[in-house]
């Protein structure tokens, strides 16, 4: 299963780039995974394969980290309570650490594929 991004089409245009940075930036504040104590990438679903492998190619602070961040967030959620707003993740610090590891594990495994696919031609 592969995705299409336009994220792209709209970093090579300045006006439209303009014109939906306000939108983005308010649908991320409504997601409210930030008010947690949260990062994007730790919202992705464990059960794939390739995010095992991403999550066990971590550096161990990192993965330390991650598992900090989900523990804080499920205590606040079952205290129905959000962090302080001084603890909440900011936009600087929202930037993908599994995201990058993913993809390099799919280019692999795509790379492998075509490796074992492959068919040689001999030319008499």
């Amino acid at each position: 299963m592969s995705s299409y991004s336009l994220a792209p089409f709209v970093l090579k245009r300045p006006w439209l780039r303009n014109l939906l940075t306000p939108a983005a930036s308010w649908y991320v504040n409504l997601a409210g995974y930030r008010k947690l104590g949260l990062r994007f990438d730790d919202l992705v679903v464990e059960e794939d394969e390739d995010v095992l492998k991403a999550l066990k190619r971590l550096p161990p602070q990192v993965a330390y980290d991650r598992v900090y961040r989900l523990r804080r967030a499920f205590q606040c959620s079952t205290t129905h309570k959000l962090l302080p707003k001084e603890e909440w993740t900011k936009d600087e610090e929202d930037v993908p650490y599994l995201a990058p590891i993913i993809e390099q594990i799919r280019a692999e495994q795509k790379e492998k594929n075509d490796l074992d696919t492959l068919t040689i031609v001999r030319n008499h």
